[in-house]
């Protein structure tokens, strides 16, 4: 679906007239070795961080040129599905010569909001996020950009311009919906610290909801590491869930390692799955289909977001392309919204 949506770029004049200056004294202050005084430097900054203004490092080259490479943002360089969705990215986006460039934001906020403005200095043809929230300077930094923002892996109420992806809340609700029809009454959650805001966070709100609306207690959630979970803390978080709430007859993790993790815990302690507790993760990595028993998901085929990524990347700039030979028109933003798959293996107990 398309929703009609202008963008504004923020220039050097902007900050300029904010600042009261000349945008030649605005370039100096951006320069290490600009000559103007420290006070006038430190007012310009400020100007710059609120406007949300980002230097074009090509600012004297001609507004047609095309960089020929793509901003990727990735939270992580060893998930299976990160890896799988750029390996799908780069195929589809080679066919038009254009390149990645890969920055690497270990979750954390503040080194986004610096990748965001490096990758914008060098001006790429579009900018490529997998969302997990963004902080108020990030999103002023977003909205700011003159290139299409796209974010992945998720269907955000509030997105920057374009997206493909998912409702994470809306997946992991309709899985907490079939365990509760399966029978299970007690479901225990285990999830990820500081997850407000995240695709995590999500996920586990989606099952609260589930398990409220259905008159169940959805109190038993233990929240453990910082993202992204590892295998060794979920075990752990799976030891305090049991410790816990010992009446569990279910275990939904916020990813597939997660429940990985748990199921070692509970095979550590002969607790059979399913016939004891019932167990799922969320994300269809290989691990969950070679787990003894295979782990059921919620699958999102990570090919699939990379492909209708590159795709959406290349109709948008061939309609830029024609826009310049004089077609015109306004800028549409566009959602590809994906349809998780609920994936029932035999870590839970047949539906009755």
């Amino acid at each position: 679906m398309k929703q009609p949506k202008q963008y504004s770029k923020v220039t050097m004049r902007d900050v300029a007239a904010a600042a009261g200056c000349s945008t030649m004294t605005v370039s100096r202050a951006l320069q290490k070795d600009g000559r103007v005084s420290e006070k006038t430097r430190k007012r310009i900054l400020k100007t710059v961080k609120e406007l949300g203004y980002v230097p074009d490092m090509t600012a004297g080259s001609l507004s047609s040129m095309r960089s020929g490479f793509i901003a990727l943002l990735l939270p992580s360089l060893n998930n299976q599905h990160l890896a799988e969705m750029v390996h799908a990215l780069t195929d589809e986006l080679a066919k038009a010569d254009l390149q990645l460039l890969i920055g690497h934001t270990d979750y954390l906020s503040s080194k986004e909001e610096r990748l965001i403005e490096m990758m914008m200095r060098r001006r790429p043809e579009a900018l490529v996020i997998c969302y997990d929230g963004h902080t108020e300077q990030a999103m002023k930094l977003l909205k700011s950009v003159s290139v299409p923002v796209i974010e992945l892996w998720e269907d955000p109420d509030a997105p920057i311009q374009h997206t493909v992806g998912f409702s994470n809340f809306k997946a992991a609700y309709a899985m907490t919906e079939a365990l509760i029809a399966r029978g299970y009454q007690a479901i225990g959650f285990i999830g990820e610290a500081c997850d407000d805001g995240t695709r995590a966070g999500a996920r586990r709100k989606g099952f609260q909801a589930a398990m409220t609306d259905a008159g169940l207690d959805a109190g038993r959630v233990i929240q453990h590491d910082v993202m992204p979970i590892s295998i060794e803390g979920a075990k752990q978080a799976c030891e305090e869930l049991l410790d816990s709430f010992p009446e569990i007859d279910c275990i939904f993790c916020v990813s597939d390692p997660a429940a990985f993790g748990a199921l070692s815990l509970l095979q550590e302690r002969e607790i059979a799955v399913p016939d004891a507790i019932g167990l799922c993760g969320f994300g269809n990595f290989e691990i969950s289909r070679f787990t003894h028993p295979p782990i059921s998901t919620v699958g999102v085929d990570a090919t699939v977001v990379g492909r209708k990524a590159a795709e959406l990347i290349l109709r948008i700039r061939n309609e830029d392309n024609e826009g310049e030979a004089g077609d015109g028109g306004q800028q549409m933003s566009e959602h590809l919204r994906l349809k998780p798959e609920l994936m029932f293996r035999r870590s839970l107990k047949p539906q009755p």
